[in-house]
């Protein structure tokens, strides 16, 4: 199956340097959409670029991406998540032997090799007022929301699941023409959620193959600190999600 790639660069032209030689060889095209100046570097031979005229969301910028290219396969690659050498080939022959699995997500590792919870389950709204207000403080997140992280679930072959962080991700074509794409109205956060949710409702598969490893530095800005653009960015994005799926202010998981 042919496989495009399609990375968006809000001024990471150094972490590219990284994550573009280890990509381009494991795919058949690789897009970068710069989305404000100084998102480039160096390219490898064949890697195209789209230059934005004025910055545009995480989304916004994907769905370009996509258009720009033709794989019946898409990865979304975040500048800072780098794939083992085979690391496409195993999600992609995966994907090539579930014709219903929309999405396929890799094992994530820290840079130091430690398990990353990549691998989610759909979120309550109780569970997120938890994870960006200071109740964070009296109930520790990774104690009190295990379900949502899925802490005591490390599968070692392929798992079904909710929903996967769009560091790194293989997407089938024929599933994001269905249901459009990620939504570029989410200006930051939650569009990954948003993508695996409205994937579910049509009927699309998603997967967690751990046998594909890919090493994710993961900022995690909003993890870290309260108040901040990024936590509301967040916020509004989560009201927008359950504007568009109230069903899920009557989840209890």
């Amino acid at each position: 199956m042919s496989t495009s790639a399609v990375v968006v660069s809000h001024g990471h032209a150094r972490e590219l340097e990284r994550l573009l030689p280890a990509l381009a060889p494991q795919v058949d095209e690789l897009v970068v959409v710069a989305n404000v100046p100084g998102s480039v570097g160096t390219l490898p031979e064949g890697v195209r670029v789209i230059e934005n005229e004025r910055p545009l969301s995480f989304a916004a910028n994907a769905n370009r991406g996509f258009a720009a290219t033709s794989g019946e396969l898409v990865v979304i690659a975040n500048p800072d998540a780098v794939p083992e050498p085979d690391a496409v080939a195993v999600l992609r022959e995966f994907m090539a032997s579930r014709p219903r699995c929309g999405v396929a997500g890799p094992r994530m590792l820290y840079p130091d090799g430690s398990w990353q919870a990549s691998r989610r389950s759909f979120p309550t709204i109780g569970a997120t007022l938890v994870r960006r207000t200071p109740l964070r403080l009296l109930f520790p997140p990774r104690r009190w929301q295990r379900k949502h992280y899925l802490l005591d679930e490390r599968p070692q072959e392929p798992a079904p699941t909710d929903t996967m962080l769009a560091a790194f991700l293989l997407l089938r074509r024929a599933m994001l023409d269905e249901i459009g794409g990620f939504d570029p109205g989410f200006r930051m956060y939650c569009e990954d959620i948003d993508l695996n949710y409205r994937a579910a409702k049509v009927g699309w598969e998603r997967w967690y193959v751990p046998a594909a490893v890919v090493h994710h530095e993961y900022a995690a800005v909003i993890d870290h600190r309260f108040l901040t653009r990024h936590t509301i960015w967040h916020a509004r994005a989560m009201l927008r999600f359950l504007r568009k799926h109230p069903e899920r202010l009557l989840a209890l998981r």
